[in-house]
């Protein structure tokens, strides 16, 4: 017995330095270099330097000057990052329909009597999406240009200068990344009249 648990113990060793500690380090090494803004979490900063968020995580935007993202389910309140997911309610469940209702009712003002996109009343699979669509966006787009005291047309051409096509050209729907496109809303028409909050 005692000759099979030595060879036993330094094979399980062995495989663990070399694919719990060499082989991460060598890929994240590899993945420093070739893509650091990506291994590093693709962070977003201010004007100031300070990171404020990930390009990959969505994060909740309430106030009527910024462009809102779509509604989560990721813990109790929405956009935990450390809780994400869906709501898992299927099509029928009542608790659906009545949040849907409710969200539609809130941007009835937004969408003017069109129709309001469906990125706008659904939530994704992590909860977490950082994009929204052309759609969703150009529907903010008066309420943000109001909120800033802007002209609508630039706002709306600022948002449109922030859609990013499908990847590879095929892959997916155009998109926008919502905290970008609010920096840059911020960039374009300032923050120093804005009400706190």
């Amino acid at each position: 017995m005692l000759s099979q648990l030595r060879p036993a113990i330094v094979s399980t060793v062995f495989f663990t330095l070399l694919l719990g500690l060499a082989y991460p380090l060598a890929i994240t090494g590899v993945a420093q270099a070739a893509f650091p803004a990506q291994a590093g979490g693709s962070l977003i900063r201010d004007a100031r330097g300070q990171v404020i968020g990930s390009a990959l995580i969505g994060q909740a935007f309430a106030r009527p000057e910024y462009l809102h993202p779509r509604p989560s389910a990721a813990g109790s309140n929405g956009y935990d990052a450390s809780a994400s997911s869906g709501s898992n309610y299927g099509p029928l469940n009542p608790d659906l329909a009545k949040r849907v209702k409710g969200d539609a009712a809130a941007l009835a003002s937004d969408a003017a009597g069109r129709p309001i996109p469906a990125d706008a009343l659904t939530t994704s699979g992590s909860g977490l999406d950082p994009d929204i669509s052309p759609a969703n966006a150009r529907m903010q787009a008066a309420r943000i240009a109001k909120a800033r005291g802007a002209d609508p047309a630039k706002v709306a051409a600022l948002i449109d200068a922030h859609v990013e096509g499908p990847f590879l050209g095929f892959l997916g729907q155009p998109r926008l990344n919502v905290l970008k496109t609010n920096l840059a809303l911020d960039v374009a028409f300032g923050r120093a009249h804005l009400p706190k909050s």
